[in-house]
C-alpha cells in the first residue's frame, strides 16, 4: 500500500468533477464554524458586554456584563435552532432536493444574521441566534448527505471529512475577526464579525445554483434520465458508458430492494439493521460533543482569561490554527487507515490529554506552570480531536444509511449532535463558574470530558463498522451479513443488488424471508449451473421476500 491516495486503475472516468464539487459544498462548513466561533469572542468584548448588560456585574473584573444565565441563553439558542433545523432537513432534502434544500437553508441562515446585526439588546440578538441556528442545522444535515451521494467510494471519506475542515477554517476566521475588532468602542466591535457571514451565504448560494443535483436523489424520485445526466457530469462519462450504466443500475436496484421491504417512513428508520445504524449514528454524534471540544470553542476565550492567562484572544486564535492544521492528517488517514482505527486513536489520545489537564489544574491551582500545561495539552487534545472524531463522525454517519431513509436518518443523527451541543453550551457556565448555584469546577471539568472519551473507546470497538472503500450500496450488504462490528474489517462485498433483483424476479409464490447470505448462496448456485426456468421455486417452493 503506497502513501498516496490514488484512483483505482479499474475505475472508469474522472473523479475530478465529483471531488471539486464535494470540496465546494464543504464550504457550507464555514457558515457552521464561523457562526459558532464568533460568539465566544463577542461575549468577551468590553463594548458588547456593556451594551447588552441588564445591570449584572462580572465578579472577576467588576465590569458590566451579561449574567451566567443570559450567557447560557445566548450561546445555547443557536444550538436549539440547529436541533430543529437538523430535524427539518429531512423533509426539505426529500421534497426540494439536496441542492435546492441547501439554497433554502442558506436563506434561513441569512435572516438570522440580519437580526443579530441589527440587535442592540438581548431579545433580538437571541432571536437572530435561533434563526441562524435553524439555518446552520439544516445545512449541517444536508451537506454530508450531498457529499456522500456524489463522491467516488475510494475517496468519499476524505471528501466528506473536508466538511469538518471547513468548520475548523470558519472557527479560525471567526477568532481572527473577533481579535481584530474586540477593542473597538462602538457597535462595529460585534456587528462586523456578524455581518461577515453575508459573504459566506452569497458564495454558497451562487455555487449551488451552478452545481448538479445528486444522481441518487433523482433515482429516489424515479427520474432515471436526469440521474444519468447528473452522474455523467460527475464522472465525465457518456450517459451510455458501460461503467456509468452499471453504477446507476446498482443504485437503482439497491433502492428498489430497500423499498420492497417497507415504505420510507420514520417508523421504518427504527427497525432492523437501519435501526441499529441509526442508534450508532446518534451515539457517535452525541459522543463527538461529549468529548468537550465545543467547550473550548464556545467558552475558551472566557475560560483562559478566568484561568489567569493573558492575551486569551491570542490563545484562542492559536487553538483554532491547531484545529485547522490537525484536520489534514485525518483526511488522509480516514482512507489509508480506516474509520475504526482512527476513531480509537483519537479517543485514547483525547482521554489522556483531558486527564492530564484536569490533574495538573487540580494539583496546582493559580500556577503559571498549570497554565502552560493547560495551553499545551489543550492543543494536543485539539490535535487528537481534529484528526479523528472531528471529520470521521460526519464521514461515518454520511455513509451508514440506505437511500430511502438516508435523509431522515442523517437528520436525526445530526440533531443528536446539536442536542448535546445545546446541553453543553447551556450547562457549561453553571459547571465551570463560581458563585451561588454554580458547581465551580473550573479546570476539573476536563475530568468530565475525559471520562466520556474513555466511553468513546468502548463505543467504537463495539458498534463502529469499517466502511472504508465500500460503496453506499455495499454498506447495506455489510450490515446484512456482518453482525459484529469488530468483524467488519474482514468483510468483502460478494453480491450486487442487481443480482438480488434478478433472483427476486425469478421466484414466485409463498412469503418466507431470506437473508442476504441465502441470496448469495443462490447466486453462486445459479452461476455454477446452466440457466433454467424457475416457475415457483425459491426457498422451499415459496416466494422469497428478501430482507437485510
Amino acid at each position: 500500500m503506497g502513501l498516496m491516495i490514488k484512483k483505482p486503475e479499474h475505475v472508469a472516468g474522472s473523479a475530478a468533477p465529483a471531488i471539486l464539487i464535494g470540496l465546494f459544498v464543504a464550504f457550507g462548513g464555514v457558515l457552521f464554524g464561523y457562526d459558532t466561533g464568533t460568539i465566544g469572542g463577542i461575549l468577551a468584548m468590553p463594548y458588547w458586554r456593556r451594551e447588552f448588560s441588564t445591570g449584572y456585574r462580572n465578579l472577576e473584573d467588576d465590569m458590566l456584563d451579561v449574567s451566567p444565565s443570559q450567557s447560557s441563553e445566548i450561546v445555547s439558542l443557536l444550538s436549539a435552532g440547529t436541533f430543529f433545523g437538523a430535524l427539518f432537513a429531512a423533509p426539505m432534502a426529500d421534497i426540494l432536493g439536496r441542492r435546492m434544500g441547501m439554497i433554502a437553508s442558506t436563506g434561513v441562515f441569512t435572516f438570522g444574521v440580519i437580526l443579530q446585526t441589527a440587535a442592540t439588546a438581548i431579545p433580538l440578538f437571541v432571536a437572530g441566534r435561533f434563526f441562524a441556528g435553524l439555518g446552520v442545522g439544516l445545512i449541517s444535515a444536508i451537506i454530508p448527505l450531498y457529499q456522500s451521494e456524489t463522491a467516488p467510494k475510494w475517496i468519499r471519506g476524505a471528501i466528506v471529512g473536508c466538511y469538518q475542515l471547513a468548520i475548523t477554517i470558519g472557527l479560525l476566521i471567526a477568532a481572527i475577526v473577533d481579535n481584530a475588532t474586540k477593542d473597538r468602542n462602538d457597535t462595529g466591535s460585534y456587528r462586523i464579525p456578524i455581518a461577515v457571514q453575508f459573504a459566506w451565504a452569497i458564495i454558497m448560494v451562487v455555487g449551488m445554483l451552478i452545481l448538479p443535483e445528486t444522481p441518487r436523489y433523482y433515482i429516489k424520485e424515479g427520474k432515471g434520465e436526469q440521474a444519468a445526466k447528473a452522474l455523467s457530469r460527475l464522472r465525465r462519462l457518456d450517459v451510455d458508458h458501460p461503467a456509468l450504466v452499471e453504477e446507476l443500475a446498482e443504485v437503482k436496484a439497491n433502492h428498489e430492494y430497500e423499498m420492497s421491504l417497507g415504505k420510507s417512513t420514520y417508523a421504518e428508520c427504527f427497525k432492523g439493521t437501519v435501526g441499529k445504524r441509526l442508534a450508532t449514528g446518534c451515539l457517535l454524534q452525541s459522543l463527538q460533543q461529549l468529548t468537550g471540544v465545543n467547550f473550548i470553542f464556545y467558552y475558551g476565550t472566557s475560560f483562559f482569561s478566568n484561568s489567569g492567562i493573558e492575551n486569551s484572544f491570542i490563545i484562542t486564535v492559536i487553538t483554532n490554527v491547531v484545529n485547522v492544521v490537525s484536520t489534514f492528517p485525518g483526511l488522509y488517514l480516514v482512507e489509508k487507515w480506516g474509520r475504526r482505527p482512527l476513531l480509537l486513536f483519537g479517543a485514547i489520545g483525547m482521554f489522556v490529554c483531558q486527564y492530564i489537564i484536569a490533574s495538573v489544574n487540580t494539583a496546582l491551582p493559580d500556577s503559571q506552570v498549570a497554565n502552560k500545561v493547560l495551553i499545551a495539552f489543550v492543543c494536543f487534545y485539539i490535535y487528537f480531536f481534529a484528526s479523528s472524531w472531528g471529520p470521521v463522525a460526519w464521514v461515518v454517519t454520511g455513509e451508514l444509511f440506505p437511500l430511502k431513509s438516508r435523509a431522515k436518518c442523517l437528520s436525526m443523527t445530526t440533531a443528536s449532535n446539536w442536542l448535546l451541543n445545546w446541553a453543553i453550551a447551556y450547562a457549561t457556565p453553571y459547571l465551570v463558574n463560581g458563585g451561588a448555584g454554580n458547581a465551580n469546577l473550573q479546570g476539573k471539568v476536563f475530568f468530565v470530558w475525559g471520562s466520556f472519551c474513555l466511553v468513546c473507546c468502548f463505543f467504537v470497538w463495539a458498534l463502529i463498522y469499517e466502511t472504508k472503500g465500500l460503496s453506499l450500496e455495499q454498506v447495506d450488504e455489510l450490515y446484512g451479513k456482518c453482525s459484529k462490528a469488530w468483524q467488519s474489517k474482514s468483510f468483502r462485498p460478494t453480491i450486487s443488488f442487481a443480482e438480488v433483483q434478478d433472483i427476486r424476479g425469478s421466484v414466485g409464490g409463498g412469503g418466507r424471508r431470506a437473508t442476504l447470505a441465502e441470496i448469495e448462496q443462490d447466486a453462486v448456485r445459479r452461476k455454477s449451473v446452466p440457466a433454467t426456468h424457475v416457475e415457483n421455486g425459491g426457498y422451499g417452493g415459496e416466494k422469497a421476500a428478501y430482507q437485510v
